[in-house]
């Protein structure tokens, strides 16, 4: 079955908002084994909306349209598809009640009157209530087609989508599809593909999609069969095989999980803690592990030490190394793991200190990082040189250091 996704609204034509919705719908209709080949984004014009709705009916079997919803003599969405498909438009009073009802239990008391036009449905539609707004969702169907039309507001859509469109479109889907999540670090996109190309070139059934993340690739494996039993064993061996080829650069295969969760469970599981010391990243490691619930069993504490005054008072790097390597050396990254072990008593300390930019330090160059894991007495140092900008380098140096405490665990204590 083969989807389009139509995104309304002149604002993300200008820019002026990210169309994070396409991102979500994508992935979602790639979850239930949807053919995307094409996404298109239109201004509030009836003609141009008209004629893009016009092609899409065409060439897909749905159409998703997003935005153009609203209460304003712009939003267009619903009337210019009610036109196409030749339906027309009728107060549904079910809606009506759930506008009224949406105003009195707001700040909002009295209703303004153009907000009646969101009452306002195709003839034989399906309504989508929406709980978080007053624009409801609608499914029209017609000679074979689906259109359905979703909220803007990611707050909106999402739960919609969630929970009224996804049962409606896995119906419709003829085969079960079944998914499985591959999450690697360590390399990037280019080199995940060249290790899978024989795969890639190969697949028919199952599918391997790839996923470029900040220094992540994910692994989308799906399988399309007659029922559950038969899509899993598809899976199976073509996941075994991408396991064998990337072996612990896998971090998890199961979607929910992020590289922090994965680094909590790891720790709680050989019953060790941690410290970060931070210089560039400026508490954004630790931000990330505290984030996962459960983490106060194993973070025992974050500093922050980003001048040079700080690193010595904190973290006891010697006066001497600042002024003989600079605060961003292989010694310094050393000196800041192994005196944040010794301050706090943690069985480990992840110490980040680098340039983000956007001006460089001498001779040394902008996204120059240096990593350090101290574990076992030992303290490993792994050097990068991340492009991008200074947000860029350091959301690259936070996942290369989890992921270097990771692995430092697994060779540890794994066996």
């Amino acid at each position: 079955m083969i989807v389009e996704l139509i995104s309304v609204g002149t604002e993300l034509l200008l820019g002026n908002i990210v169309n994070t919705n396409t991102q979500y719908l994508a992935e979602q209709c790639a979850k239930l084994g949807l053919s995307m080949y094409h996404q298109v984004t239109v201004g509030d014009n009836r003609e141009r909306l008209k004629d893009a709705f016009q092609i899409a009916l065409k060439r897909s079997d749905v159409v998703i349209l997003t935005g153009g919803l609203g209460p304003t003599e712009d939003d267009l969405t619903k009337e210019v598809c009610a036109e196409v498909l030749d339906c027309s438009l009728e107060k549904d009073a079910h809606t009506k009640d759930r506008i009224k009802q949406y105003f009195e239990n707001s700040i909002y008391k009295e209703i303004p009157e153009n907000n009646w036009k969101q009452a306002m449905v195709p003839h034989g539609a399906k309504v989508l209530d929406n709980d978080n707004g007053t624009a409801p969702g609608i499914i029209m169907e017609k000679d074979g087609k689906a259109a359905i039309l979703l909220p803007g507001p990611p707050n909106e859509l999402e739960p919609l989508f969630r929970d009224q469109v996804f049962p409606f479109l896995k119906e419709k889907q003829p085969e079960v599809i079944r998914s499985q999540m591959i999450k690697i670090c360590g390399h990037g996109e280019s080199q995940v593909e060249d290790k899978l190309l024989d795969l890639i070139n190969g697949q028919t059934n199952p599918t391997i999609a790839t996923y470029a993340k900040t220094a992540e690739v994910h692994l989308r494996v799906t399988a399309k069969a007659k029922n559950e039993e038969e899509a899993k064993n598809l899976l199976k061996p073509l996941v075994k095989e991408i396991k064998s080829r990337f072996g612990d650069d896998i971090y998890t295969t199961k979607e929910v999980d992020s590289l922090e969760m994965t680094l909590v469970r790891l720790l709680k599981k050989y019953n060790l803690t941690v410290t970060t010391a931070e210089s560039c990243t400026g508490g954004l490691i630790a931000g990330r592990l505290v984030n996962v619930s459960g983490a106060s069993e194993v973070f025992r504490e974050g500093f922050i030490t980003y001048s040079n005054k700080s690193k010595r008072k904190l973290l006891g790097v010697s006066k001497s190394t600042l002024k003989k390597h600079g605060a961003v050396s292989v010694q310094t990254a050393k000196e800041m793991a192994t005196g944040g072990v010794f301050a706090t008593d943690a069985d480990a300390c992840l110490a980040v200190t680098g340039i983000a930019g956007p001006e460089s330090e001498g001779e040394k160059p902008v996204g120059l990082v240096y990593i350090a894991c101290y574990m076992k007495d030992k303290v490993k140092v792994e050097e990068f040189l991340f492009k991008g900008d200074r947000q860029k380098i350091r959301e690259q140096t936070v996942i290369k250091a989890l992921d270097l405490l990771r692995r430092s665990i697994l060779l540890n204590y794994h066996s």
